[in-house]
């Protein structure tokens, strides 16, 4: 039976517990999770803002937002979904109900130990899914961990947390890792070297106009920032070719009009077949992003 079974709120700077389940499980495999959670809680700050750790019996998911943890042990049938919106429940109230000056100076452990008895009608709750009444907040909550996942730790993650491995610590940036693309195919690399070619193009012709604007006071500066704006889109659509981002197809799309825009306004500078040219690298190098997708697909959370 997939099932919430351990909670734990946490201040970020120090670990300092601030409140948790009072329950009275004596499960060995149970115990030796709650020891790896209160391990990671005194690490949060060296994590991402949003980790899972898988263990043999039992799955950790713990998230941190504005100086306070949230961490839980779950089965690990238990969908991620379903997990960081509990976390994300108890987020919101834990700010509504207490002051957070209040938070930062305490320095006793357990001193919220009666948000407690929210936490155990979350998990309740949460424990029967057919019961919850949120189905908006879940499939905000599914949208935003398809786009950007938890950090999935490992068993080197675990020594950092225990003190073993400090010195892993320096690859952490705050945020989830950069989701990996799909191999770039032949069609991909070509799109992309024609993209940085009117990329170039843009730039030299961008320095020409400069040089025409030193020489004679005439000439319109507005040429040299549509040229500028030509390369830096054209670079830009090499960028989403070649790394994950979120809201990638949109922003293609967005380097594309930008492309088309700056086209359209030198059209005294170029010819038609140049335009053409141009837009059209510009609408390839777009498909093409469009069709190299991140590897795996998104799991289906049942929810």
């Amino acid at each position: 039976m997939s099932m919430v079974l351990f909670a734990l709120v946490v201040r970020v700077i120090d670990g300092l517990p601030l409140s948790a389940t009072t329950d009275y499980e004596q499960d060995k495999e149970l115990q030796e999770a709650k020891r790896h959670l209160k391990a990671f809680s005194k690490k949060l700050a060296q994590f991402p803002d949003r980790c899972t750790l898988k263990l043999a019996q039992y799955t950790i998911n713990f998230m941190t937002s504005l100086g306070v943890g949230y961490l839980m042990v779950c089965t690990p049938n238990y969908p991620s979904v379903l997990a960081y919106c509990f976390l994300e429940e108890l987020q919101k109230e834990f700010i509504i109900t207490y002051d957070p000056e209040r938070m930062r100076n305490v320095m006793r452990p357990y001193s919220f130990i009666d948000f407690d008895s929210f936490i155990q009608k979350t998990k309740q709750r949460y424990n029967c899914p057919r019961s919850l009444s949120t189905r908006i907040n879940l499939a905000d909550m599914q949208m935003e961990i398809r786009l950007r996942p938890p950090y999935q730790l490992s068993p080197e993650d675990l020594l950092v947390a225990n003190g073993v491995a400090l010195r892993a610590t320096s690859k952490y940036k705050g945020i989830a890792p950069t989701q990996l693309l799909e191999p770039a195919t032949l069609s991909g690399l070509v799109s992309c070297v024609l993209s940085i070619l009117c990329g170039g193009l843009n730039l030299l012709r961008g320095v020409h106009a400069i040089e025409s604007i030193l020489e004679n006071d005439d000439e319109n500066f507005n040429y040299v920032i549509a040229f500028f704006l030509g390369t830096a889109a054209c670079l830009y659509q090499c960028y989403l070719f070649a790394y994950f981002s979120v809201w990638r197809n949109f922003k293609s799309f967005l380097a594309l009009a930008l492309i088309c825009l700056s086209n359209m306004y030198l059209y005294e500078l170029r010819n038609v077949w140049q335009i053409l040219f141009h837009v059209a690298v510009g609408a390839f190098m777009t498909l093409q992003i469009r069709l190299r997708q991140p590897l795996g697909k998104a799991p289906d959370y049942n929810v």
